[in-house]
Parts: structure tokens; sequence; C-alpha cells
């Protein structure tokens, strides 16, 4: 069986469809097992251990993104190799990607532990959850190496076209996340730290389970001692281009800390509900990350080969598909949504507010389902300056719209979500914007 896919021929579409099957299917593993936690967490623990949980979301997911995001760049430079036939390259690359994403993610696993608790003060956390959000949180982020190393393997398995061995490693994870999640918590009796150990080994699980399984199948990871060998002119290439990415998702996350600590201003129930809100649209947003991801590899592939035109078909192919999933969604929060708020708590509070925040984020998909689109395109292209002006873009949003909408009286908690919304439109136009500007068209940088 082959374990690389070449994406410069055939149907554009089928391409991408083929590819974002299992990509979807892995990401909506990894959400239910976040998901699982916070289910366990939350009609276990109660509601208070819920909003502790869903107070290190954000922070977590700043020091995740970092790692994610240099892993994302590493695999744009091998994919648009792979499309261009340079072997010798691909796995230069492959071997200096490792190097980086090992010490990056060793470094980054150190400073979050270090910082947990003041970030956790920063935001304003509410006392009475301040001591079981610390303990979570130090535990998530001594796991950001494994996190970092899963991804980074996720990413090389994709850029040579393979997104079917991830979903695999990711569903066993998924598995022991799950029953490790009800030894630790419900038997074991060891509250929200349980969750996080078990979400930790879980991650590792699958980083060493797919990496050992890419170096027996993969030929691309025969290799030899001189492969093995540091290259300098790689590794910073490497650098260069997953750092924007990263930037563009640290800036992302910095935005999302400061709405995080808008909703904890509103006390616990809000809390609650934010947090469950955030793991539905966390849900939602998977088949637009996974056709991103998808067009990444596809734009990476093609551009590397210079088809430019085909790379074009692809994008504007992949913006329909999404336009449809983006109307379902929103005709299904608007029946169900109560219903799927109530898979979390109980508390009628909290599901009030919840279902009508998740009917007002749905109105405005589509803009979000662009973003994740577009973005594919101009990260597959290797058009990672863009990235960081996304970022920056977001940060001023999140900020800016949540600043304003405090200010009216008549808004009150619909705040935290109104700003969500009103970010996803400006980044949209932002991105359709520099897509329509054409700079992307000669970006290959591999």
């Amino acid at each position: 069986m082959a374990y690389e896919k070449n994406m410069t021929e055939g149907s554009e579409l089928s391409h991408i469809l083929r590819f974002t099957l299992p990509l979807l299917l892995g990401n909506l593993f990894q959400q239910l097992y976040n998901i699982v936690d916070l289910v366990i967490v939350g009609r276990y623990l109660g509601y208070d251990a819920l909003a502790s949980v869903g107070a290190t979301g954000s922070l977590t997911f700043l020091f995740y993104t970092l790692c994610i995001g240099l892993s994302v760049g590493s695999g744009i430079l091998i994919a648009q190799c792979f499309g261009a036939h340079r072997e010798d390259d691909v796995k230069r690359y492959i071997v200096n990607s490792a190097y980086a994403a090992a010490i990056f993610g060793a470094v980054i696993s150190v400073i979050a532990f270090l910082l947990s608790g003041p970030l956790l003060r920063l935001m304003n956390t509410p006392d009475e959850i301040y001591s079981a959000a610390h303990g979570y949180m130090q535990i998530a982020c001594l796991g950001t190496v494994a996190v970092s190393l899963y991804n980074w393997i996720n990413a090389v398995m994709r850029s040579l076209g393979d997104s079917r061995t991830p979903l695999i490693f990711l569903i066993v994870a998924s598995v022991i996340n799950v029953s490790l999640d009800l030894l630790f918590v419900i038997v074991f009796k060891m509250g929200v730290n349980g969750a996080a150990l078990a979400t930790v080994i879980a991650q590792a699980a699958a980083a060493v389970g797919c990496i050992a399984f890419a170096f027996i199948k993969v030929k691309y990871f025969r290799l030899s001692a001189d492969e093995l060998k540091f290259h300098r002119n790689h590794f910073v290439k490497c650098i260069r281009t997953g750092v924007p990415i990263a930037l563009q998702n640290s800036m992302i996350s910095v935005s999302m800390i400061f709405l995080q600590r808008v909703a904890n201003g509103f006390g616990s129930v809000v809390m609650a509900a934010y947090t469950a809100t955030m793991r539905v649209e966390q849900l939602v947003q998977q088949p637009f990350s996974s056709l991103n991801a998808a067009l990444s590899t596809f734009a990476g592939q093609n551009m590397g080969a210079g088809y430019v035109d085909r790379t074009v078909r692809g994008y504007h192919k992949t913006v329909k598909v999404m336009i449809i999933f983006a109307l379902a969604m929103l005709a299904l929060f608007l029946i169900f949504s109560r219903n799927i708020v109530g898979i979390f708590v109980t508390e009628e509070a909290v599901i009030d507010i919840g279902s009508k925040a998740l009917k007002l984020s749905a109105f405005f998909y589509i803009p979000l389902g662009l973003i994740h689109t577009t973005r594919g395109l101009l990260n597959g292209a290797g058009d990672v300056t863009y990235a960081m002006i996304n970022g920056f873009v977001e940060v001023i949003g999140r900020i800016g719209f949540a600043l304003i909408l405090l200010q009216i009286p008549a808004v009150g908690v619909w705040a935290v979500w109104g700003t969500t919304c009103l970010t996803w439109l400006l980044t949209a136009a932002m991105s359709v914007a520099r897509y329509h500007f054409g700079k992307w068209r000669n970006k290959v940088n591999a």
C-alpha cells in the first residue's frame, strides 16, 4: 500500500474531498475526546469544575497552536518539494522539521508550566475555581511536547498526501482518552486533573504510534545516517515558514484569552455556557479546518509543480462545498440548540444562554468557512506573511469589538459571542481581499 498521494493530476475536487474525509473523521474524534472530558467533568463534578476547565482552554490553545503552526509550516515545504519531485529535499525537511518540533515543543512545555498560574490570575479567573483550573492547566502544559510531536508527524504524513494513517492513530487515542477519563475521574476520583492527564497520555500514545509506523512503512522515512544529519538551511526554512503561522495562531489565542477574560467577568454561569458553546463550535469548525488542511496540501503540491490555475479551480470548488455545510449547520442549530447545549450541563440558566449563543453564531458560519478555506490556499501557496496579518486582524477584532460592545448596556453578556461573530466577518473580508490581490501566486519558497 502506498502512503503517498500525488495531487497534481486528476479531479481537483475529488482529491480535496478524498483527503478531507479522513481529516474530518480524525478531527471529529479529537473533538470527541475533548467533549467527553467536558461531559464527564460537567456531569460528575459539576458546573464549577466545567468552568475551571473552560478557563484554561484559551491558554492551553495558545501554547498548543504555537507548536501546531511550526508543524504546518514544515508541512508546506514538504508538500511543495513533493509536488516538484525533489525527493532529497523532502527527506531533509522531514528530518530537520523533526528537530525543530522536538526542541520547540520541549521549550514551550517548560514555559507554559511556569506561566500557568500567573496567566490564570491575569485572566481574572474566579477564586472558587482557580485551584482546579491551575492543576488542570499545569498537567496540560507539560504535555505540550507530545502535542508538538503528534502535530509534526500529522503534518508530514498529510503533506505527502496521506490523511488516513493519522486518522487510525487518532481513533486509538480517542479510545484511550475516553477510557482513562472514566478511570481517573469516576473511579480514582482525581477530579479535573484526571481529565487533563487522560488527554496528555492519549496524545502521547498517538504521537509515538504514528511516528513508529512512518519509519516502518513510508519510504521517505528510510533514512541513512548521512540523511539524519542536521542541515542548517532546511532547519532555518522550517522555522521561517512555520513561525509566521505560529505567530498567527498565538495572536488568535491571545485574542481568545482576552475574550475568555470578558466571559469570566460575567460569572460561572456565563463561563459554563461559553465553555459549552466553544466546544460545540470547535466541533462545527472541524469540516472547515479539514477543508483548510486538505486545500493547503493540494495547493502546496500543485504550486510546487507550477500549476497555478489548477490550484485556483480547487479553491473555488472547495468554497462551494463549505457554503453548503455552513447552511446545513445554521438549520441544525436553529432547531436543536437547546438539546445540544443540554448534553454538557443540566442547569437551565446555562442552557438558555448557550442555546441562544449557538443560534447567533450560526448566522456567521459562511464568513468563518471563508477564513478557513482561503487560509488553506494561502498557506499552501507559501504566502505565510499573510498568516501574521490574519492573526493581527483577529486580535484587533476580538479586543476592539469586545471593548465597544461592553460599553453598550443593552448588549450585556452577548458581547462575548457578538465579538466572535463580528471578528469572523472582518477576518473573512481581509482573507478574500488577500486572495484577490494575487501575491500568493509567486510565494513558493521550498
